[in-house]
């Protein structure tokens, strides 16, 4: 079977591999859809943590189920994805209903070898039914699935503000879900491009370019002075989340969804007297995933909205760079197999 493989960082080569055999406790997926994500991108220009060369990336997957051992419910042939997030099953994490952030977790094409191929073997327990979705909409569960996780751990309530710093696949996600919660929506970015999509296809109320605007003076006017009650990070980038401190309400939640690869600081005094909540989000679970394909069911999600290219996996090593280019208005790219 044919393989798409990096190298190393900025260097695809494809190479032809071994169709897995089904093992107990294992199913077998001919891949039909491959979503890319912020985390390919990443890895991709080397600034991925976690991440080690060479490596088969992608984890945002949709195929047809060809054969699997120990999988009740579901039936060859049918269309699925996965919660491509492998745990122990045993650590204090797993134990406590945490299984996305176990501490021997194996993250299908960022630990281990992942989805860029035309056949996979994945665990079992990680199977999803397709619901009657598509196979582009079930290869984007999985990045709604992280924005849903990130409003759960926000404990987003109807009617408050949410600001949503980073407006890329995993912010408008993260927009999207906290909309369904109730929330009234600001999202930032320096990108106008995607603040108008955020207005046009998301129906956001509240936009911000970070760039060109008074942060402040914006969330003030926004908010009536009260500033939002919970921030949301889905850039990963150092400066964006430093600056975010200080936009908080008295009594907020921050939510690092985004991953650097360093330290962050603040002011201790400034953060203390908000008497404010930090928290990290970390993959999603099997309820994300659940909720994920309920609210696409119910017409509330769209996914689709967001795939701006399409190309054919033979054409993955050419493209991919131009991907990294803001200019080309990447939000989507979605890779038929």
């Amino acid at each position: 079977m044919k393989t798409l493989v990096c190298t190393t960082p900025g260097q695809f080569e494809y190479r032809t591999g071994t169709k897995p055999e089904l093992t107990p406790g294992n199913a077998i997926i001919k891949i039909k859809r491959i979503g890319i994500c912020g985390t390919d991108l990443h890895a991709f220009e080397g600034t991925q943590p976690f991440f080690s060369y060479p490596r088969i990336l992608g984890h945002e997957l949709a195929g047809e189920l060809i054969d699997f051992d120990d999988a009740p419910g579901f039936t060859k042939g049918e269309t699925v994805t996965f919660i491509p997030y492998f745990n122990c099953g045993t650590c204090i994490a797993c134990r406590n209903g945490k299984a996305n952030c176990c501490t021997d977790i194996k993250v299908f094409g960022v630990h281990i070898d992942g989805g860029m191929t035309e056949y996979v073997s994945v665990p079992s327990y990680s199977l999803v039914h397709g619901e009657g979705l598509s196979e582009d909409e079930l290869a984007l569960v999985e990045p709604l699935a992280i924005g849903a996780h990130g409003v759960a751990r926000a404990d987003v309530q109807p009617g408050e503000f949410v600001l949503v710093v980073g407006a890329g696949p995993i912010g408008l996600g993260i927009m999207e879900f906290a909309r369904i919660a109730g929330a009234k929506v600001i999202a930032m970015d320096i990108n106008e491009n995607r603040l108008n999509f955020c207005k046009e296809k998301l129906k956001v109320h509240y936009t911000i370019n970070a760039a060109t605007e008074d942060v402040n003076e914006a969330l003030k006017a926004i908010t009536n002075g009260d500033y939002p009650t919970v921030v949301i990070d889905a850039t990963g980038s150092l400066r964006a989340i430093t600056n975010a401190f200080p936009y908080m309400a008295h009594g907020a939640r921050y939510v690092l969804v985004g991953l650097q690869k360093g330290d962050i600081s603040f002011s201790h005094p400034e953060f203390h007297k908000r008497e404010a909540t930090l928290m990290s989000s970390r993959n999603a679970t099997r309820a994300d995933f659940e909720h994920v394909i309920a609210c696409m069911k119910k017409g509330l999600v769209d996914p689709t909205n967001y795939i701006t290219h399409r190309v054919a996996f033979s054409e993955v090593k050419d493209e991919f760079a131009g991907w990294l280019d803001p200019a080309n208005g990447v939000i989507k790219a979605m890779v038929s197999i």
